[in-house]
């Protein structure tokens, strides 16, 4: 069968996706050292305290001064859409890698698609066929075996992050769902934009008090470039990369290239930090990356065509 000759587009699309997918690798032990600096809290009131002027910048450059109206009740999914896709999904993000490590970090992060299915599942949008079940129980079961060496040494803290980067990447996947009949009506970027100044100020509020506490003089040069590289390049920029790329070659031809990403990551922690990774730490992540590419890519089977109205 003949392959059809790849087009300009098509080649930049899968370069820009492989370089968005090995920054996003390369962040992880960054996250890690800014987490330690400043505290979950005080990085999240930096994300927070920048990303609006960002957001403002793209709506004023795309809509000038005559941003586009939404009805009451999208106004309301918005604001839920972002308080918990955005602002809880990034503190509990924060919270894991700051008690975990960053190999751990991007593969229970990359646990996503097991949960969107799952969702997909609760919707009545999707029926799991046996290959997905099949997949997502190899998933659960790597995810078992990767914490088994933190929850056997009685590393609680560590093991806790684990599972609070597992509910970060579930309430990821509900963003991914959810929003989708928001972006049929508005599209992607409106979507992001609105849903991220829905969630600044409550993220604020919390952040704010532990933030005034931490010690922003003793936070090195590079970490203060690190921090604007994770919030611009990574929180930002990348995203709407992902979102070009994924418009260019469709999600199914995109997400493979999300499972270079723990690899990268853990490259990049034992460069840097020294991350080692026992036997059972890496099976554990071939297994648990094994059952969500299982559960992915397997044959679908939907119920319904329409995505789910949010409450």
């Amino acid at each position: 069968m003949h392959n059809p000759t790849p087009t300009p587009a098509g080649r930049s699309s899968l370069i820009a996706g492989l370089l968005i997918v090995i920054i996003w690798g390369l962040n992880f032990p960054i996250q890690k050292a800014l987490l330690t600096a400043m505290q979950p809290e005080g990085f999240l009131f930096l994300r927070f305290a920048l990303m609006p002027l960002l957001v403002l910048g793209l709506l004023l450059q795309r809509y000038g001064l005559a941003w586009p109206r939404v009805s009451r009740g999208d106004a309301w999914a918005l604001t839920r859409l972002g308080c918990l896709g955005q602002g809880l999904h990034l503190a509990l993000s924060s919270y894991g890698i700051h008690f975990s490590t960053p190999f751990s970090s991007s593969v229970l992060l990359a646990c996503g698609p097991v949960f969107t299915l799952l969702i997909l599942r609760a919707y009545g949008l999707e029926r799991l066929q046996r290959a997905q079940l099949i997949g997502i129980a190899l998933a659960a079961l790597g995810a078992l075996v990767f914490m088994s060496d933190k929850l056997a040494g009685g590393q609680w803290r560590a093991s806790g992050g684990d599972l609070v980067l597992l509910l970060a990447a579930a309430l990821f996947s509900y963003y991914t769902v959810a929003a989708k009949p928001l972006i049929e009506r508005h599209g992607a970027v409106l979507v992001m934009c609105y849903a991220s100044l829905a969630t600044t100020l409550p993220v604020l509020a919390y952040a704010t008090p532990v933030a005034l506490r931490v010690d922003w003089a003793g936070v090195s040069p590079w970490l203060w470039l690190g921090a604007a590289w994770a919030i611009v390049m990574i929180g930002f920029v990348s995203w709407l990369g992902w979102g070009w790329v994924n418009a260019q070659r469709g999600v199914a031809r995109t997400a493979p290239l999300i499972y270079l990403m723990p690899p990268i990551a853990g490259l990049a922690a034992w460069l840097s930090t020294g991350e080692s990774f026992t036997a059972v730490k890496l099976a554990g992540a071939a297994l648990t990356l094994s059952g969500v590419a299982l559960a992915q890519f397997a044959p679908h089977a939907a119920v319904v065509v329409a995505a789910p109205e949010p409450d």
